[in-house]
């Protein structure tokens, strides 16, 4: 049990971490990268490169094989332990019994992890995208969305029962969605608020682009939401430590996005969009020192964002880390205001609040943290065996492990910050919950 000082470190460094990420990542994609000494801001050219971004995600979830690699040397440093005869028989009975429900993930069944990262690459780099156009606290607000997602797609593809109640909620969170965007449409120029610190005087509106950044972000959900759902296929069959699932998915991200190297560096193509010219990016990131620095910064928050999220649901729970991700897109609202990236107006700010407890309301009433009205159908209560396991035959009605999988922000860090759920290891080894 870990102490009690241990666990507000947890719960605080998943917070700073997880803000940190995306406030980092907006803060990039203000940076001025070209024609800075002119004059006229107008002229500044700021750094949009949402693939260089993705790429830096990718390099931040590959630092978690750190710990991974570390703990494999000080294993093998050990001395072997020896078993008594009956203890001996009793530890190869487990194991043979958790080897009858769960094969490890290993050898070119690996591979099977570059699903998800494909889905991850693309949610990543539309949302990279929707940040570019939308404030920083709506960007955070709209990928709440993604319960909504991971809910309708469970429901279709992995056979799962919603109850009333969850239905109700997810259309909270439709309802809190449309809200937050209805009031970045309302407001005008936030996007170029640091402009507005260097002196410079944008004329053009920003209501457009707002939308265009929301759509790009509530886009980003779906693929973000099939990664959840293929990642929980995988993990009902296969065991693998979070940790190393998460450095894989990293490792083949990034080996995707360099394998597209050479097609998005032809004249052609990167003619065609300012976001998918590498190397034009590739040379503002070197020769900008503000850029080179955050993208370390976004790399090394991310890995730590997913070690604490970790963390925190093994060692308290998977309601902690989703009540902390509120606090999480509280602490970037608050930063940003501070920042003077954001203005309170009345009453479009009342309307982003309002949307903002439709989403915290939605989410913890389909993850079962508040109790739901007394109109609504109530969910049978699981009950546990001695072991820690769910009787089979009310498994097939409860909706817990979706519950558990749909708690999750998305995290991803990321700007595709979440990236591989949590308790996709508790619900593939249903057992280990019971050991922590």
């Amino acid at each position: 049990m870990p102490s009690s000082f241990y666990i507000p470190v947890l719960l605080a460094g998943m917070i700073i971490t997880g803000s940190s990420n995306s406030l980092w990542s907006k803060w990039q994609d203000m940076q001025c990268v070209e024609n800075c000494s002119d004059p006229n801001p107008a002229n500044h050219v700021l750094y949009e490169q949402p693939v260089w971004q993705t790429l830096q995600m990718f390099l931040g979830e590959m630092l978690c094989f750190l710990p991974v690699i570390y703990t494999w040397l000080r294993a093998r440093q050990r001395t072997a332990p020896v078993f008594l005869p009956s203890d001996l028989e009793e530890d190869v009975h487990e194991s043979g019994k958790i080897e009858e429900t769960f094969e490890e993930l290993r050898g070119w069944k690996v591979l099977l992890l570059w699903l998800p990262a494909a889905c991850d690459l693309t949610g990543t780099t539309l949302m990279n995208i929707g940040l570019l156009y939308t404030p920083v606290s709506i960007y955070q607000m709209t990928r709440g969305a993604l319960v909504l997602f991971v809910g309708t797609l469970s429901v279709i593809f992995l056979n799962r029962r919603l109850w009333l109640y969850q239905w109700v909620s997810l259309l909270t969170v439709m309802a809190g969605i449309l809200l937050v965007g209805y009031s970045g449409s309302l407001i005008k120029d936030v996007g170029h608020s640091a402009l507005r610190l260097l002196g410079a005087d944008p004329s053009e509106p920003e209501v457009t682009k707002v939308l265009v950044g929301v759509f790009f972000v509530l886009f980003a959900q779906v693929f973000t939401a099939t990664q959840f759902v293929v990642e929980e296929k995988i993990m009902a069959r296969y065991s693998v430590a979070p940790l190393v699932a998460v450095g894989y998915e990293g490792l083949f991200g990034a080996l995707t996005i360099i394998m597209c190297m050479p097609i998005l560096a032809m004249p052609s193509v990167a003619s065609s969009s300012p976001f998918f010219d590498l190397p034009r990016g590739w040379y503002q990131l070197v020769n900008t020192t503000s850029v080179f620095w955050s993208g370390i910064a976004i790399a090394i928050s991310i890995s730590l964002f997913n070690y604490f999220g970790l963390s925190v649901t093994r060692h308290v729970s998977a309601t902690a880390r989703s009540l902390t991700d509120t606090c999480r897109t509280l602490s970037i609202w608050l930063v940003s205001l501070g920042l003077g990236w954001e203005k309170l107006l009345f009453p479009i700010s009342l309307l982003q609040v309002l949307g903002f407890s439709f989403l915290v309301y939605g989410t913890f009433l389909f993850n079962g943290l508040i109790n739901p009205p007394s109109f609504l159908h109530q969910p049978l209560v699981l009950e546990e065996t001695v072991g820690g396991e769910v009787e089979e035959g009310e498994a097939l009605l409860a909706s817990q492990h979706l519950d558990d999988t749909a708690a999750l922000p998305v995290d991803l860090g990321q700007s595709g910050y979440d990236v591989l759920p949590k308790d996709v290891r508790v619900h593939a080894q249903g057992v280990s919950s019971a050991e922590d």
